[in-house]
């Protein structure tokens, strides 16, 4: 088999492409290198340059290439520029999809695993845990274009017999080497690394929620766990009918205080946070179920909160030596 990784240079794919090369799957990657960076890829990962809105250079790769399934991540991802420019990410990430699903369906590929988001459930009902059954009702252009990509992949696996899954990402942090660390500054952590960078003080959005310590609670994965599920979701995809939509997360709850305590031991900067008010849409607890995960594909994440941190630090010092020398991990 090869597996085509669209959005193979980027952060998350990069390290799924090590995760598949490294267990023998063959693979082609596919990045229009606008956020990806083609140096992340394992020397033996072959990349085009391109965007899955080029019906034609997808219909050339996958023939060229002899392509039997597809790992779709490419895509734009940021809640509030969604907002701010919703055509952009309709565009992009919905009609790059219909372009991409489009091309598979008339190469007769038969395999195709999409990255979603937790993004679809929106602000959930306050629960332990979210399932797979809970309500979808994003909150953002980017959470609407990811539940609408899942209804098109099984759609279309429905359609034209493909077997799919879509797995459902809770908060990714971490990397497998410093040189694969995210490059940018829109998630929690290296949100927190910057602003201690620039000699800030990290901010609170809220210490009133309904939460044992008054701050957001929230499920982190390490991305080297996340690219294990890919594989493991590559490998069950294989099984013709295949329809599944998977949780991906630990199941465990960290608050946003938790967090600053670790990232300030990881880093040596235990400054006193900077307490704002509650952000709109900020739901108190999301935490993912992820049993389904565990009996479906057999994957349970390994890495904990103190790994996720320490490594994306040393990614970070590795490119802002500013910040001074990593601590060994």
């Amino acid at each position: 088999m090869t597996w085509l990784i669209t959005g193979g240079a980027g952060y998350i794919g990069a390290h799924v492409a090590r995760a598949m090369t490294g267990a023998g799957e063959r693979v082609v990657a596919l990045d229009d290198v606008s956020s990806g960076i083609p140096e992340r890829l394992p020397p033996d990962v072959p990349l085009v340059r391109g965007s899955s809105l080029d019906g034609e250079l997808l219909r050339r790769v996958l023939a060229e290439h002899a392509v039997t399934g597809v790992v779709h991540l490419a895509a734009r991802k940021q809640v509030g520029e969604s907002v701010a420019q919703p055509l952009r990410y309709y565009r992009e990430n919905v009609g790059g999809l219909v372009t991409l699903l489009d091309a598979v369906a008339a190469a007769g590929i038969r395999r195709f695993v999409f990255s979603s988001s937790a993004a679809v459930y929106g602000d959930p009902p306050a629960a332990e845990t979210i399932s797979e059954d809970t309500p979808c009702a994003p909150v953002s252009p980017y959470g609407e274009t990811k539940l609408a990509g899942e209804w098109l992949v099984r759609a279309t696996g429905r359609a034209h017999g493909i077997a799919t899954t879509c797995l459902r990402y809770f908060n990714v942090a971490g990397a497998a080497a410093p040189e694969l660390a995210d490059t940018g500054v829109f998630n929690v952590v290296p949100m927190v690394f910057d602003r201690l960078t620039r000699g800030e003080a990290p901010r609170v959005f809220g210490t009133d929620h309904p939460t044992p310590d008054g701050t957001c609670v929230r499920d982190y994965v390490h991305v080297q766990d996340l690219a294990a599920a890919h594989l493991a979701a590559a490998r069950r995809t294989a099984a013709p009918g295949t329809d599944l939509t998977v949780n991906i997360g630990r199941g465990e709850g960290v608050s946003v205080r938790e967090l600053l305590t670790v990232i300030g031991e990881v880093t040596g900067d235990t400054r006193a946070p900077l307490v704002e008010p509650r952000r709109a849409g900020d739901a108190p607890r999301a935490v993912a179920d992820v049993r389904l995960a565990a009996r479906e594909l057999g994957f349970t994440a390994g890495l904990g909160v103190r790994e996720m941190v320490a490594s994306a630090w040393a990614g970070w010092c590795l490119r802002h030596p500013e910040a001074g020398p990593a601590r060994p991990l």
